[in-house]
Protein backbone atom coordinates (compact mmCIF):
# COMPACT_ATOMS: atom_id res chain seq x y z
CA UNK A 1 0.00 0.00 0.00
CA UNK A 2 1.19 3.61 -0.81
CA UNK A 3 -0.20 6.90 -0.07
CA UNK A 4 0.73 9.69 -1.73
CA UNK A 5 -1.05 13.53 -2.40
CA UNK A 6 -0.77 15.67 -5.71
CA UNK A 7 -1.57 18.98 -6.24
CA UNK A 8 -4.11 20.27 -8.82
CA UNK A 9 -4.55 24.29 -9.17
CA UNK A 10 -3.47 24.61 -5.90
CA UNK A 11 -6.22 21.80 -4.30
CA UNK A 12 -4.54 19.05 -2.69
CA UNK A 13 -5.54 15.75 -3.13
CA UNK A 14 -4.92 12.22 -0.95
CA UNK A 15 -4.80 9.08 -2.20
CA UNK A 16 -4.29 5.96 -0.50
CA UNK A 17 -3.38 2.94 -3.54
CA UNK A 18 -3.38 -0.66 -3.62
CA UNK A 19 -1.34 -2.09 -6.66
CA UNK A 20 -2.62 -4.42 -8.75
CA UNK A 21 -6.41 -3.75 -8.05
CA UNK A 22 -9.53 -1.63 -8.62
CA UNK A 23 -11.19 -0.10 -5.04
CA UNK A 24 -14.45 -3.11 -5.10
CA UNK A 25 -16.71 -0.47 -5.72
CA UNK A 26 -15.22 0.92 -8.98
CA UNK A 27 -14.54 -2.73 -10.03
CA UNK A 28 -17.94 -3.50 -9.85
CA UNK A 29 -19.22 -0.90 -11.28
CA UNK A 30 -17.46 -1.15 -14.03
CA UNK A 31 -17.83 -4.88 -14.32
CA UNK A 32 -21.70 -4.45 -14.47
CA UNK A 33 -21.12 -1.75 -17.71
CA UNK A 34 -23.89 -3.28 -20.36
CA UNK A 35 -22.98 -3.10 -23.85
CA UNK A 36 -24.48 -0.18 -25.91
CA UNK A 37 -26.30 -1.67 -28.71
CA UNK A 38 -25.95 0.41 -31.84
CA UNK A 39 -28.01 1.06 -34.55
CA UNK A 40 -26.17 -1.10 -36.27
CA UNK A 41 -26.65 -4.26 -34.17
CA UNK A 42 -30.27 -4.00 -33.59
CA UNK A 43 -30.53 -3.99 -37.80
CA UNK A 44 -28.26 -7.20 -37.68
CA UNK A 45 -30.64 -8.81 -34.85
CA UNK A 46 -33.53 -8.04 -37.10
CA UNK A 47 -32.39 -9.72 -40.29
CA UNK A 48 -30.86 -12.99 -38.15
CA UNK A 49 -34.57 -13.17 -36.53
CA UNK A 50 -36.08 -12.78 -40.18
CA UNK A 51 -34.00 -15.60 -41.87
CA UNK A 52 -33.54 -17.79 -38.82
CA UNK A 53 -37.77 -17.83 -39.53
CA UNK A 54 -37.15 -18.51 -42.83
CA UNK A 55 -34.93 -21.54 -42.04
CA UNK A 56 -37.11 -22.99 -39.26
CA UNK A 57 -40.30 -22.86 -42.07
CA UNK A 58 -38.68 -23.77 -45.08
CA UNK A 59 -35.59 -26.18 -43.30
CA UNK A 60 -32.18 -26.68 -44.92
CA UNK A 61 -33.59 -25.80 -48.41
CA UNK A 62 -34.24 -22.65 -47.66
CA UNK A 63 -31.02 -21.33 -47.30
CA UNK A 64 -30.45 -20.75 -51.08
CA UNK A 65 -33.40 -17.83 -50.87
CA UNK A 66 -30.54 -15.80 -48.49
CA UNK A 67 -28.92 -15.42 -52.05
CA UNK A 68 -32.44 -14.69 -54.32
CA UNK A 69 -34.29 -12.81 -51.94
CA UNK A 70 -33.67 -8.97 -50.77
CA UNK A 71 -35.39 -9.78 -47.46
CA UNK A 72 -32.22 -11.53 -46.55
CA UNK A 73 -30.35 -8.16 -47.26
CA UNK A 74 -30.14 -4.87 -45.27
CA UNK A 75 -28.18 -2.18 -46.87
CA UNK A 76 -24.51 -3.50 -46.13
CA UNK A 77 -25.52 -6.30 -43.62
CA UNK A 78 -26.87 -9.96 -45.22
CA UNK A 79 -27.71 -13.40 -43.79
CA UNK A 80 -25.47 -16.59 -44.52
CA UNK A 81 -25.69 -19.92 -43.45
CA UNK A 82 -23.26 -22.72 -42.28
CA UNK A 83 -24.31 -26.75 -41.81
CA UNK A 84 -22.60 -27.65 -38.38
CA UNK A 85 -20.55 -29.98 -40.32
CA UNK A 86 -18.61 -26.89 -41.42
CA UNK A 87 -20.18 -26.51 -45.44
CA UNK A 88 -20.52 -23.45 -46.08
CA UNK A 89 -24.32 -22.98 -47.63
CA UNK A 90 -25.45 -19.74 -49.06
CA UNK A 91 -25.25 -16.61 -48.51
CA UNK A 92 -26.22 -13.26 -50.06
CA UNK A 93 -23.17 -11.47 -49.86
CA UNK A 94 -19.43 -11.18 -50.63
CA UNK A 95 -18.93 -14.55 -48.45
CA UNK A 96 -21.08 -16.56 -51.34
CA UNK A 97 -17.50 -17.38 -52.67
CA UNK A 98 -17.32 -19.57 -50.00
CA UNK A 99 -20.48 -21.89 -50.93
CA UNK A 100 -19.38 -25.34 -50.96
CA UNK A 101 -16.53 -25.02 -49.04
CA UNK A 102 -15.87 -26.66 -45.75
CA UNK A 103 -14.72 -23.46 -43.30
CA UNK A 104 -14.40 -24.99 -40.31
CA UNK A 105 -10.87 -24.48 -40.30
CA UNK A 106 -10.48 -21.42 -41.95
CA UNK A 107 -9.28 -18.23 -39.88
CA UNK A 108 -9.65 -14.47 -39.82
CA UNK A 109 -6.45 -12.43 -40.57
CA UNK A 110 -5.09 -12.70 -36.95
CA UNK A 111 -4.95 -16.30 -37.41
CA UNK A 112 -8.28 -17.23 -35.15
CA UNK A 113 -10.14 -19.78 -36.68
CA UNK A 114 -13.86 -18.04 -35.62
CA UNK A 115 -15.75 -19.95 -37.89
CA UNK A 116 -14.62 -23.55 -36.04
CA UNK A 117 -15.62 -21.14 -32.83
CA UNK A 118 -19.12 -20.27 -34.18
CA UNK A 119 -20.19 -23.86 -34.86
CA UNK A 120 -18.76 -25.39 -31.27
CA UNK A 121 -20.46 -22.54 -30.23
CA UNK A 122 -23.77 -22.65 -31.78
CA UNK A 123 -23.56 -26.82 -30.74
CA UNK A 124 -23.55 -26.24 -27.87
CA UNK A 125 -25.59 -23.25 -27.03
CA UNK A 126 -27.62 -22.60 -29.75
CA UNK A 127 -26.76 -18.95 -30.75
CA UNK A 128 -24.04 -16.48 -29.79
CA UNK A 129 -21.63 -14.41 -31.44
CA UNK A 130 -18.19 -14.29 -32.50
CA UNK A 131 -15.83 -11.21 -33.18
CA UNK A 132 -12.61 -11.74 -35.70
CA UNK A 133 -10.71 -9.09 -38.06
CA UNK A 134 -12.20 -9.83 -41.83
CA UNK A 135 -11.48 -7.75 -44.75
CA UNK A 136 -14.02 -4.39 -45.08
CA UNK A 137 -14.84 -3.59 -48.67
CA UNK A 138 -16.20 -0.61 -47.78
CA UNK A 139 -12.74 0.94 -46.85
CA UNK A 140 -10.59 -2.68 -48.10
CA UNK A 141 -9.03 -3.29 -44.71
CA UNK A 142 -9.08 -5.60 -42.51
CA UNK A 143 -11.30 -4.53 -39.51
CA UNK A 144 -12.40 -5.89 -36.36
CA UNK A 145 -16.13 -7.88 -37.06
CA UNK A 146 -18.87 -9.20 -35.35
CA UNK A 147 -21.15 -11.69 -36.37
CA UNK A 148 -24.44 -12.83 -34.85
CA UNK A 149 -25.94 -16.34 -35.48
CA UNK A 150 -28.28 -19.25 -34.30
CA UNK A 151 -28.57 -22.58 -35.16
CA UNK A 152 -31.93 -24.29 -36.64
CA UNK A 153 -31.43 -28.00 -36.56
CA UNK A 154 -27.65 -28.88 -38.79
CA UNK A 155 -27.99 -25.39 -40.24
CA UNK A 156 -26.19 -22.18 -38.31
CA UNK A 157 -27.86 -18.81 -40.13
CA UNK A 158 -25.48 -15.55 -39.42
CA UNK A 159 -25.42 -12.03 -40.15
CA UNK A 160 -22.00 -9.86 -39.42
CA UNK A 161 -21.16 -6.22 -38.93
CA UNK A 162 -18.20 -3.87 -38.70
CA UNK A 163 -18.52 -2.40 -35.60
CA UNK A 164 -18.84 1.17 -36.00
CA UNK A 165 -15.90 3.41 -34.98
CA UNK A 166 -15.54 7.00 -34.23
CA UNK A 167 -12.33 9.17 -35.06
CA UNK A 168 -10.22 10.83 -33.06
CA UNK A 169 -11.38 13.97 -35.24
CA UNK A 170 -15.15 13.01 -33.84
CA UNK A 171 -14.21 12.65 -30.04
CA UNK A 172 -12.41 16.08 -30.31
CA UNK A 173 -15.78 17.54 -30.94
CA UNK A 174 -18.36 15.69 -28.88
CA UNK A 175 -15.68 16.81 -26.10
CA UNK A 176 -16.21 20.81 -27.62
CA UNK A 177 -19.81 20.16 -27.32
CA UNK A 178 -20.12 18.39 -23.78
CA UNK A 179 -17.93 21.83 -22.07
CA UNK A 180 -19.57 24.17 -23.56
CA UNK A 181 -23.26 22.46 -22.63
CA UNK A 182 -21.84 22.20 -18.79
CA UNK A 183 -20.92 26.18 -19.08
CA UNK A 184 -24.79 26.47 -19.92
CA UNK A 185 -26.68 24.31 -17.66
CA UNK A 186 -24.06 22.01 -15.26
CA UNK A 187 -26.76 19.40 -13.89
CA UNK A 188 -28.72 18.81 -17.13
CA UNK A 189 -26.03 18.09 -18.53
CA UNK A 190 -24.19 15.69 -16.53
CA UNK A 191 -27.65 13.97 -16.43
CA UNK A 192 -27.55 14.11 -20.33
CA UNK A 193 -24.12 12.24 -20.70
CA UNK A 194 -25.83 9.45 -19.63
CA UNK A 195 -28.74 9.23 -21.85
CA UNK A 196 -28.43 6.07 -23.96
CA UNK A 197 -29.73 7.46 -27.13
CA UNK A 198 -28.86 11.35 -26.33
CA UNK A 199 -26.37 13.31 -28.31
CA UNK A 200 -23.13 12.31 -26.05
CA UNK A 201 -23.37 8.69 -26.72
CA UNK A 202 -22.91 8.03 -30.23
CA UNK A 203 -21.40 3.99 -31.18
CA UNK A 204 -17.96 3.82 -29.01
CA UNK A 205 -18.62 7.62 -28.04
CA UNK A 206 -19.66 9.09 -24.44
CA UNK A 207 -18.54 11.45 -22.15
CA UNK A 208 -17.27 11.08 -18.56
CA UNK A 209 -16.88 13.71 -15.50
CA UNK A 210 -14.74 13.87 -12.91
CA UNK A 211 -15.10 16.45 -9.79
CA UNK A 212 -11.56 16.88 -9.14
CA UNK A 213 -11.98 18.39 -5.74
CA UNK A 214 -13.38 14.89 -4.27
CA UNK A 215 -12.28 12.52 -7.06
CA UNK A 216 -15.20 11.28 -7.44
CA UNK A 217 -17.28 10.71 -11.12
CA UNK A 218 -20.09 12.79 -11.69
CA UNK A 219 -20.73 11.21 -15.14
CA UNK A 220 -20.18 8.43 -17.03
CA UNK A 221 -22.03 7.63 -20.65
CA UNK A 222 -21.01 3.83 -20.94
CA UNK A 223 -20.54 2.66 -17.03
CA UNK A 224 -23.51 5.48 -15.20
CA UNK A 225 -23.06 2.50 -12.04
CA UNK A 226 -19.29 4.18 -11.42
CA UNK A 227 -21.19 7.45 -10.83
CA UNK A 228 -19.71 8.46 -6.96
CA UNK A 229 -16.76 6.12 -7.24
CA UNK A 230 -13.52 6.98 -6.90
CA UNK A 231 -11.70 8.20 -9.96
CA UNK A 232 -8.65 8.60 -8.85
CA UNK A 233 -8.06 5.11 -7.97
CA UNK A 234 -9.46 3.44 -11.42
CA UNK A 235 -6.91 1.58 -13.13
CA UNK A 236 -6.72 0.28 -16.85
CA UNK A 237 -5.69 -3.85 -17.13
CA UNK A 238 -2.16 -2.77 -17.28
CA UNK A 239 -2.46 -1.18 -13.66
CA UNK A 240 -2.20 2.49 -14.86
CA UNK A 241 -3.88 4.69 -12.72
CA UNK A 242 -5.99 6.15 -15.62
CA UNK A 243 -8.28 8.90 -14.21
CA UNK A 244 -5.48 10.28 -11.71
CA UNK A 245 -2.86 10.18 -15.09
CA UNK A 246 -5.10 12.39 -16.51
CA UNK A 247 -5.51 14.94 -13.65
CA UNK A 248 -1.45 15.24 -13.58
CA UNK A 249 -1.14 16.47 -17.49
CA UNK A 250 -4.28 18.66 -17.29
CA UNK A 251 -3.39 20.29 -13.92
CA UNK A 252 -0.70 22.62 -15.88
CA UNK A 253 -2.32 23.18 -19.69
CA UNK A 254 -6.21 22.53 -18.67
CA UNK A 255 -6.10 20.09 -21.53
CA UNK A 256 -4.13 16.79 -22.71
CA UNK A 257 -4.46 13.46 -24.08
CA UNK A 258 -3.97 9.94 -22.78
CA UNK A 259 -3.50 6.38 -24.58
CA UNK A 260 -4.65 3.17 -22.19
CA UNK A 261 -7.21 0.17 -22.22
CA UNK A 262 -10.43 0.08 -21.42
CA UNK A 263 -13.41 -2.03 -22.45
CA UNK A 264 -15.06 -0.76 -25.64
CA UNK A 265 -19.05 -0.40 -25.10
CA UNK A 266 -20.10 -1.59 -28.05
CA UNK A 267 -17.86 -4.45 -28.37
CA UNK A 268 -17.84 -5.41 -24.96
CA UNK A 269 -13.81 -5.81 -25.78
CA UNK A 270 -10.71 -4.52 -23.70
CA UNK A 271 -9.15 -2.16 -26.30
CA UNK A 272 -6.84 0.44 -26.94
CA UNK A 273 -7.94 3.87 -26.38
CA UNK A 274 -7.19 7.28 -27.34
CA UNK A 275 -8.67 9.92 -24.91
CA UNK A 276 -8.63 13.96 -24.79
CA UNK A 277 -9.43 15.65 -22.02
CA UNK A 278 -10.06 19.23 -20.35
CA UNK A 279 -10.65 20.83 -16.98
CA UNK A 280 -13.73 23.73 -16.62
CA UNK A 281 -15.08 24.55 -13.36
CA UNK A 282 -13.34 22.10 -11.18
CA UNK A 283 -13.92 18.86 -13.25
CA UNK A 284 -12.31 17.02 -15.71
CA UNK A 285 -14.49 16.27 -18.97
CA UNK A 286 -12.88 13.49 -21.34
CA UNK A 287 -13.94 11.76 -24.60
CA UNK A 288 -11.97 9.55 -26.10
CA UNK A 289 -11.97 7.15 -29.42
CA UNK A 290 -10.97 3.50 -29.45
CA UNK A 291 -7.96 2.70 -31.90
CA UNK A 292 -8.46 0.47 -34.61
Amino acid sequence: MKTFVIFLGGLAIGATLVFGSLPQSAAAAEEEGAVIKTALEMRAEALLAIAVKHIEDKGEAGVRDFARQSAFVDRDLYAYAVRTDGVFLASGGSSAALVGDNVIDYADSEGKPFFREMIETARSEGRGRVEYRWFNPADSRGEPKVTLFQRVGDVIVAVGYYPPRATPVEAKAMLRDAVKALAADRAATLAEFQHLGGRFIRNDLYVFVVDLESGLFLAHGATPALVGTDAMQLRDPRGELIVLQMAQIAKDDGAGEYDYFWRNPTTGRIESKHTFFRTHNGMLIGVGSYNR
